[in-house]
């Protein structure tokens, strides 16, 4: 791939599936560089598509954080992909059994390119990143030095154990508490049944209707020094929200994974934690429900 840059215009040559070709009108001079998006871009093919016009950018192809730069320089694309998901579209009268099929970026949309300045202030911003999740509080953050900029509710993993068909073993449900960072990205996650070892295509929503499984990527930790798969990630069901649910997985509504996707990049800091005692937001000090009952156990139960 090539790129070619002078003043505010940049040339796009080549991108993903040789769907962008050179083509002067696909880039117009302005007070900021911009790229024009040359065709309908459609949420399965979003990511690829941000990525090819990152590589060509120098500015970006050489930063690893290049497509989380772009997008928060271009805020609105975080709105649009939060905008998509089922129940808010749902509340609004649509109904999408395929929300992967929907368009998230017209032809003709602008793409503004960031000067080297904003790209290193975004950058810095996103390498303060931290996680910070309370299991029985039920809540994530995202803290950016000092100041929370994501703040949602999450599900936690069941206080169970359960013998696992696919596994072959038996499965300590409880999210794990502990410190650890993100350390891979699945842009396109697989859902597997562990009771049956099948793979979700389809999900059941709350509502009763079924859809194709979206396509959101989810994060992956290591934890205590243990990897534990794709265990951030979305989920279909927001009745779960709040409560010990899954198989171990902290799960989220669709709209809060890509805003978590966008920052929490690989190497993010998380810390996993279990405290009862929290200050809530009229300032008052509250005891939350000891869901994994670990202050009613022995010791020797709390440590493992």
């Amino acid at each position: 791939m090539s790129c070619r840059q002078q003043q505010n215009t940049i040339t796009l040559s080549d991108t993903v599936s040789d769907k962008i070709e050179a083509d002067s009108s696909l880039v117009k001079k302005n007070t900021r560089a911009h790229v024009i998006v040359p065709y309908n871009v459609k949420v399965k093919d979003y990511l690829n598509f941000i990525d090819s016009v990152c590589a060509q950018i120098p500015i970006l192809s050489d930063n690893k954080l290049g497509s989380y730069i772009l997008v928060h320089y271009n805020p609105w694309l975080i709105d649009s992909l939060r905008n998509l998901d089922y129940y808010f579209q749902k509340a609004k009268g649509k109904f999408q059994y395929d929300l992967n099929i929907e368009i998230i970026l017209q032809k003709g949309d602008s793409l503004f390119i960031p000067d080297s300045l904003s790209a290193n202030a975004i950058a810095n911003q996103l390498l303060s990143s931290r996680i910070d999740v309370n299991i029985p509080e039920y809540q994530l953050r995202v803290i950016q030095q000092t100041d929370t900029v994501l703040n949602f509710k999450v599900r936690v993993g069941q206080n169970s154990k359960e013998y696992m068909e696919a596994l072959g073993d038996t499965l300590n449900q409880r999210t794990p508490i502990g410190n650890g960072k993100i350390i891979n990205v699945i842009k396109a996650p697989v859902f597997i049944n562990f009771k049956t070892g099948e793979r979700y295509v389809e999900t059941r929503r709350d509502d009763g209707y079924y859809t194709r499984m979206p396509l959101i990527p989810s994060l992956e930790p290591v934890i205590n020094g243990l990897r534990y798969g794709k265990m951030f990630h979305a989920t279909t069901n927001l009745m779960t929200l709040g409560k010990a649910y899954s198989n171990g997985c902290i799960g989220m509504r669709e709209a809060d994974a890509w805003s978590l996707y966008y920052y929490a990049p690989i190497g993010t800091p998380l810390k996993i934690r279990y405290d009862l005692i929290i200050i809530n937001n009229k300032k008052e000090k509250m005891k939350l429900r000891d869901i994994y009952h670990l202050y009613d156990q022995p010791k020797q139960e709390i440590l493992r």
